[in-house]
């Protein structure tokens, strides 16, 4: 995740972006219009329809023996409680395989232990295999040091504009070493097989994020958001489909979750070709460079609806559901943020089947909450009512966080729906026809159609 932009680096991408459209206004008013034709949807074993909502969780302070020890139990029970149902955890191949050809039993418990947490409190969990900057060769965390190849070219440390790092000779020449060389393709896609084959069949694991936020090296006259498109065309699409085929080795089933270069942000379309799976995820992140580094939103500028005209186009070419990885503004208490959250989940329910907010933490900055767990300023708009599942074709969905009404209509097909309600002082009104509800359940005979309606009390 990346906290500020270069300021060269933003103007190519904003000058590559296309013209956005305006506002409609059911972005205004923060209501979610059913998702576009052409954008798969999320399914379960049963075929329901799914609806992933959560955080990210990380430990990226503490290594060896302390690895992963910052996140406890009551991150996945305080999620739960606010009605999310996924988390994403980030993974360091260098806690894994701290030396080449030795894995980590002691960090694979810990891994694990995190899993338990999950089951035990209803949460799926995406294991990201996460890196910043490449990884500790360059004071950050992800790649190791032993795989970390760079030719002697320069690194200058950015201790005021860390992504701007990742434009340091050094580390753009060691991403292509890691997508060129054939023995650290190897080691790469062995570090997934021992991932995949440990956690393969654990009831939490929904699915694999292959490599958070992967770069590359730019060529001599190359504008940013060309060498994007060529190294998602050229360098990650291949990668995916070796690091597929290493996972299928271990587990036949789990989701595999795809990103582009995080170029995307700023509206610009991704080069990734396909990946030759039958369980793939296309899994952008969604960060603007301004708000990154310090701006309020500007709703004038168009970057939301910029943002989710480019998102889209691949999951439509290539028929894969999206979940959005990362999203969150450092600073959410700037002036026009609440009007920010509203727009950006009204968008994000339009085309994807989720999202993972950045982070769930307790403390200040990006956290989620503070160290009492109670949401920060404008955050609280993230627990909202939605359907984990829905067994049926979706006709309807839409949340008004203005008027505090949720609606979902579906035609319904063999098997139960499941609603999610946070938690709220004034309470639910919850009324269903076509159906019978208990709990958070609702039945209802194949064919009929289903309407839900919840207003907050």
């Amino acid at each position: 995740m990346h906290r500020l932009l270069a300021a060269a680096v933003s103007s190519l991408v904003l000058a590559a972006a296309a013209p956005a459209p305006p506002a409609t206004p059911a972005t205004q008013a923060g209501v979610a219009a059913p998702a576009p034709q052409g954008v798969p949807r999320l399914t379960d074993d049963q075929g329901r329809v799914l609806t992933l909502r959560g955080w990210n969780i990380e430990d990226k302070n503490h290594r060896g023996e302390q690895a992963l020890s910052a996140i406890t139990e009551r991150h996945l029970r305080d999620m739960r409680a606010q009605g999310f149902n996924v988390a994403r955890l980030l993974v360091f191949w260098d806690d894994l395989e701290p030396v080449r050809g030795r894995y980590s039993q002691a960090y694979l418990r810990r891994v694990e232990r995190i899993l338990d947490w999950a089951e035990a409190h209803g949460v799926q969990v995406l294991i990201d295999a996460h890196q910043d900057v490449f990884g500790p060769a360059f004071g950050h965390r992800g790649i190791p040091e032993w795989a970390t190849r760079t030719d002697g070219l320069p690194f200058t440390p950015h201790p005021d504009d860390w992504f701007a790092e990742y434009f340091e000779p050094a580390v753009q020449r060691a991403f292509t070493h890691l997508y060129e060389d054939p023995d650290l393709r190897w080691a790469q896609a062995r570090m997934w097989r021992v991932l995949a084959g440990r956690f393969a069949d654990h009831p939490a694991v929904l699915g694999y994020d292959l490599i958070n936020e992967p770069m590359g090296e730019m060529a001599e006259d190359e504008d940013l958001p060309s060498a994007a498109r060529r190294i998602e065309r050229e360098q990650l699409t291949p990668m995916y489909n070796r690091l597929a085929d290493a996972v299928r080795a271990a587990d036949r089933d789990s989701w595999l979750f795809v990103e582009p270069t995080p170029i995307v942000g700023e509206g610009v379309p991704t080069g990734l070709g396909k990946i030759k799976d039958h369980r793939v995820v296309y899994a952008p992140h969604f960060y603007n460079a301004a708000m990154e580094a310090g701006r309020d939103y500007d709703p004038a500028a168009g970057w939301i609806e910029a943002y989710e005209a480019a998102v889209t186009a691949y999951p439509k070419a290539y028929r894969v559901p999206v979940v959005v990885g990362e999203w969150g503004p450092l600073n959410n208490s700037l002036p026009n943020m609440g009007r920010f959250y509203r727009e950006a989940l009204a968008s994000l329910a339009r085309y994807s089947s989720g999202w993972a907010g950045y982070v769930w933490c307790y403390g200040g900055g990006y956290c989620a909450v503070d160290e009492e767990g109670r949401f920060r300023t404008n955050k609280e708009q993230t627990a909202a009512p939605y359907a984990p599942a829905v067994a049926g074709v979706v006709r309807d969905e839409e949340w008004d966080s203005l008027a505090g009404v949720y609606r979902l209509s579906y035609d319904a097909r063999p098997g139960v729906t499941r609603l999610s309600l946070p938690p709220s002082g004034r309470g639910w009104r919850v009324e269903v026809s076509g159906g019978t509800r208990r709990g958070d359940r609702v039945y209802a005979r194949p064919g009929a159609r289903v309407r839900v309606l919840v207003n907050r009390g």
